[in-house]
């Protein structure tokens, strides 16, 4: 047993049922100080006292005693049809299209099947829905043939399972449009917190989930309420923001008090706060990207605040104070063969960095190295790599200066 997960678990559970320490120690018949060190994780329960946690906090003994490990990845499940075209027409004019790929897409089977391709080892899971149909079928069998374990993916009839046509240009750069399908059906009911076996909660995206970005009158929205109970279960929470032409901070920034990770791109964590993340000549706006990364921690966010971009990613360390800068790898222009879900590739390499204890800067490094292996395929998915390989790729490309 790991005392660490078990004290992180029973002090979610304690919060969530409005127990002091002292009254749980008081139900318990043991002292103040021995519930202090199981959350603290200098110690864990006698195992005589399970049964009573069980019965006192509604679990299973296995929730209390099984080691929290793994990551989870909830939110947009979706099929991408991607779309190699020479050029976007003008209206009323005629583009070619080289390529069509289907794979699949969304924050959710995006950042796990990466995860899984970097750590076969790593336990992967996604929460989610689809729809009853040949996509969903493809999505299902995409997801367990990358080693995801798929039990919480809900399929519902009636709905469609989300996808997107996605317009790629052979430089990378791509458009969207977008059909939100069985996503849009998908509520905090629909994921089961007490049985989440895992130590941090991925969710995305904020501004494509509608039941989740509804109002909520204590918490601001759904997404930050749910988001609190998580964390109340002892589960570390990230969020990621949909790519979107007008961010909607009311929606973005309630769920920001209950984030321990966020990771977005500069031009999501600009829009929550109304700044431009680029000058007039394109290059990028470094210190509007700070000062809203500044913002976006005094919301409230626990741990880190991580942004990338093409040039290059930041983080911000909350309890610190300091900012860390990684340069993008050099891959050559004529070996990128597209650009979809390279945020999600970058954002499996931080979860993984984060989830092994990585210091910033190489959080940073391997993170962007892992989002430019996704560079090296049309799909979202299919140029990850192990570990191993992503270190070398880093090796092999170098860094813009």
């Amino acid at each position: 047993m790991d005392a660490e997960s078990i004290g992180r678990t029973i002090a979610g559970l304690r919060k969530r049922a409005g127990m002091t320490q002292q009254e749980l120690a008081e139900r318990l018949n043991i002292s103040n100080k021995a519930v202090s060190k199981w959350e603290s994780g200098q110690g864990y329960p006698d195992i005589t006292l399970f049964p009573l946690l069980s019965s006192l906090f509604g679990v299973s003994i296995d929730y209390l005693m099984l080691q929290k490990k793994g990551i989870a990845v909830a939110g947009n499940i979706l099929v991408d049809i991607v779309k190699t075209i020479d050029q976007y027409p003008e209206t009323g004019r005629l583009a070619h299209i080289s390529e069509i790929v289907q794979a699949v897409g969304g924050c959710a089977p995006n950042t796990a099947i990466n995860l899984a391709r970097i750590d076969p080892h790593l336990p992967v899971s996604v929460c989610g829905k689809v729809g009853t149909d040949e996509n969903g079928r493809f999505i299902l069998g995409q997801l367990q043939k990358g080693g995801v374990n798929i039990e919480r993916v809900i399929s519902v009839p009636g709905r469609p399972t989300s996808f997107s046509d996605v317009m790629s240009m052979p430089a990378g750069e791509r458009t969207f449009f977008h059909v939100k399908g069985a996503n849009a059906a998908l509520t905090p009911e629909d994921i089961d917190i007490k049985t989440l076996n895992c130590d941090i909660l991925h969710i995305g995206y904020i501004l494509l989930l509608d039941e989740f970005d509804q109002p909520d009158p204590e918490y601001g929205t759904v997404m930050a309420k749910f988001l609190h109970r998580v964390q109340q279960a002892g589960i570390r929470t990230s969020v990621d923001v949909v790519s979107h032409s007008n961010v909607d901070a009311s929606i973005v920034r309630p769920a920001l008090k209950y984030c321990d990770y966020v990771i977005i791109d500069e031009e999501e964590c600009c829009g929550i706060w109304g700044l431009s993340a680029r000058h007039t000549d394109g290059s990028i706006h470094r210190e509007n990207v700070q000062l809203a990364m500044k913002k976006t921690v005094a919301e409230g966010v626990k741990h880190k605040v991580i942004v990338h971009a093409r040039e290059a990613c930041w983080l911000l360390d909350v309890h610190s104070g300091r900012s860390t800068e990684a340069h993008s790898l050099r891959v050559p222009r004529e070996e990128i063969r597209g650009r979809v879900g390279v945020g999600d590739a970058f954002c499996a390499g931080c979860l993984y960095g984060i989830y092994h204890h990585y210091g910033d800067k190489q959080l940073l490094e391997f993170a962007s190295a892992a989002a430019a292996c996704n560079l090296l395929a049309a799909n979202s998915v299919d140029g990850m790599r192990p570990k191993e390989e992503i270190l070398k790729i880093a090796q092999k490309y170098g860094r813009l200066l």
